[in-house]
């Protein structure tokens, strides 16, 4: 029987599991998004269990993981009554769309917990010491945080400019603290 995917998709869909697993997320679900991702039309989930020669049910599951994270979109096809899915055509968009879900599962609950932690009473030197991290590490998180929401209302191709420049503003940076003796620690 001929493989269903090209050795070229074959190879990135198992790069993109293997490195999935890495992300935090199930190789089998970073292999079907890889899947949805490089397909020019949406795929139903029958069409994806072949393709990637998985069982129906971890398809099922995987897409209803990828729904979770918003990475897919339901599309469904006139006079078909079954289910199709595609990944967002817009490389910016998935990019904006996976750091705003790990930003509400990951980022949000850490700055509660800190936020928490910080108007607790410190009775002791260990607590004001730990305080004290924890308060560098919520300020970080803060103007990371800031950062990204500012980002995020740039358009791509400013985006993308903005990143382009990361060297020469570096450059810029450290002039302007040799020229000023700013960024010496205390």
């Amino acid at each position: 029987m001929n493989d269903p995917l090209s050795p070229l998709t074959r190879q990135f869909v198992s790069h993109f599991g293997e490195m999935g697993s890495r992300w935090g997320i199930n190789r089998t679900v970073g292999q079907i998004y890889a899947l949805l991702f490089l397909s020019e039309k949406p795929l139903n989930a029958e069409e994806i269990t072949f393709k990637l020669e998985f069982s129906r049910s971890n398809v099922s599951m995987g897409l209803k993981e990828l729904q979770s994270w918003r990475l897919v979109q339901l599309r469904h096809q006139p006079g078909d009554r079954r289910e199709y899915f595609q990944a967002p055509e817009d490389v910016w968009e998935i990019f904006r769309v996976l750091a705003e879900e790990r930003r509400r599962r990951e980022i949000e609950p850490t700055t509660s917990m800190l936020r928490g932690a910080l108007l607790e009473e410190a009775v002791s030197d260990e607590d004001r010491y730990a305080q004290e991290r924890m308060k560098q590490m919520y300020e970080l998180i803060n103007h990371l945080m800031k950062w990204f929401d500012d980002i995020q209302h740039l358009k791509p191709e400013t985006a993308m400019q903005l990143m382009g420049m990361g060297a020469t503003v570096t450059k810029l940076l450290s002039l302007k603290d040799k020229i000023t003796g700013g960024g010496k620690k205390a």
